[in-house]
């Protein structure tokens, strides 16, 4: 499997894994940007990507900015469709209450992960299939 990526900025880096066994690509920033407490800034990593048939990709946030900065993602997981051939952007949140962030270029920002995608016909039904869980909701099997 191939992932065909554009460079749009002579400055973007490929997303390239870590390690070996490493399920996300990390991403990086071609800009520099300040995030105040509590803000969000939208990300440019230069690059736009043509997924491989029958995959979607997910922007995801790296575990140590949020550890370490309390940076997250804004639509975390951002989804990429299939279809889409625009720049790879990533919408970072600043959730430190009392410090500013500063991201510099060439930071990894993200990791994109790729799962493969099935597209079924929804048909309208009146009843369900009956499961254990039924209509239980978010929090439904206990703390």
């Amino acid at each position: 499997m191939k992932l065909r990526v554009r460079r749009l900025d002579p400055a973007a880096r490929l997303p390239v894994r870590a390690h070996e066994d490493d399920a996300g690509y990390d991403l990086c920033s071609v800009e520099t940007h300040v995030i105040a407490p509590g803000d969000r800034a939208r990300v440019r990593t230069g690059l736009a990507i043509e997924l491989p048939q029958g995959h979607a990709g997910w922007v995801v946030p790296r575990s140590g900015l949020a550890d370490r900065h309390g940076i997250s993602l804004v639509n975390a997981p951002g989804l990429i469709d299939p279809g889409y051939r625009g720049e790879v952007s990533v919408l970072l949140l600043n959730t430190d209450r009392e410090n500013a962030f500063t991201l510099v270029a060439g930071a990894r920002v993200a990791q994109l992960v790729f799962t493969p995608i099935s597209f079924p016909d929804c048909i309208e039904v009146e009843e369900l299939s009956e499961t254990v869980r039924g209509a239980g909701g978010f929090g439904s099997t206990g703390p």
